[in-house]
């Protein structure tokens, strides 16, 4: 399979509720979030000009809009936490979820986001948040 990938960088603050351990409160993380797009057409050919599956420029251009924008210098809190801890709503920078703000919910929110806004020729095939350097969370397209 012909697939190209794209890293991105961001940082944010979260808190994860109802978690015992030290991620239960604010602390932040430089993420790295890789991003491999597939074409939907058979790749054992060429591909005709101008021989992208997409272009490094595009699949930027929706990323950064569609998630770095939202991200990075951030705080990305759920309800559950503001509602245990409602002086944070006053935070200029805040994000509220329903759900907790995990790698792996954070790594749903992109894959959704980035499918709707991927234009026709283009798969998104795998993504992978990295939180610190040795720990990340993976989505890959079984659907392939």
């Amino acid at each position: 399979m012909l697939q190209i990938t794209k890293i991105f960088h961001f940082e944010m603050a979260h808190a994860i509720y109802g978690y015992e351990g030290p991620c239960k409160n604010i602390h932040g993380h430089s993420y790295e979030l890789h991003v491999t797009i597939s074409g939907i057409k058979e790749d054992s050919e060429y591909l005709p000009a101008p021989g992208f599956i997409l272009d490094f420029k595009e699949l930027k251009r929706i990323i950064v809009s569609g998630i770095i924008e939202v991200f990075d210098h951030k705080l990305l809190l759920s309800a559950s936490f503001l509602n245990k801890n409602p002086g944070m709503h006053s935070q200029e920078n805040l994000i509220v979820w329903k759900v907790e703000p995990t790698a792996e919910n954070i790594l749903v929110y992109i894959r959704n986001t980035i499918a709707k806004n991927l234009p026709g020729g283009a798969l998104l095939t795998a993504l992978k948040l990295y939180e610190t350097k040795d720990s990340y969370a993976e989505w890959v397209n079984r659907k392939i």
